[in-house]
């Protein structure tokens, strides 16, 4: 369980894990113009535009889901000429943001993206367990009163996720229509 009181000192704001997906692209390529209204004095905020391939063809990925092999076996896998797009490109985010489960890795990561589903602003959470993501959680959901603000826990006590997200210390996804 992490301390409650951990300091976030390096913040990535994805967009573009799926191309078809442009909410987060938008808002990425924007923050990558001025990213004066997302900086904080004392922390790193660093605004990345996950799958640029798929998103110039506007496709949810080239070869695989971006968003499942951030897994030790694709992230540990060599680099060859034949290895699919979007598992270089987790090996290359892994690498910028991580490593994986490493005290170096950044100390969060929200993840945006779009549903068809009727959700509205939706939180997605990994874990109950860590104190910073749930006291987060709660003030995000305060600063948009009245607005609603679901949070989905998707939530497997042996299931190690593999998501662009999963690299951080605290992963959040934030889906929107």
């Amino acid at each position: 369980m992490s301390s409650p009181c951990a300091r976030v000192r390096r913040v990535g704001l994805f967009g573009g894990t799926h191309g078809n997906e442009l909410s987060g692209v938008l808002l990425v390529r924007h923050w990558q113009q001025d990213g004066a209204e997302i900086q904080r004095p004392g922390v790193e905020v660093k605004p990345f535009l996950t799958n640029p391939r798929a998103v110039e063809r506007c496709t949810r990925y080239i070869d695989c889901d971006l968003n499942r092999v951030f897994d030790p076996e694709s992230l540990g896998r060599p680099v060859v000429e034949d290895i699919p797009y979007e598992v270089r490109r987790a090996q290359e985010i892994n690498h910028i943001f991580g490593p994986k489960g490493s005290d170096d890795a950044y100390d969060l990561i929200f993840d945006l993206h779009n549903t068809t589903s009727n959700m509205g602003g939706t939180i997605i959470l990994e874990n109950s367990r860590d104190d910073f993501t749930i006291q987060m959680v709660h003030y995000i959901k305060k600063a948009l009163a009245p607005e609603p603000c679901p949070v989905l826990l998707i939530e497997h006590p042996s299931l190690k996720y593999a998501t662009t997200r999963s690299v951080a210390k605290h992963p959040v996804g934030k889906y929107q229509i």
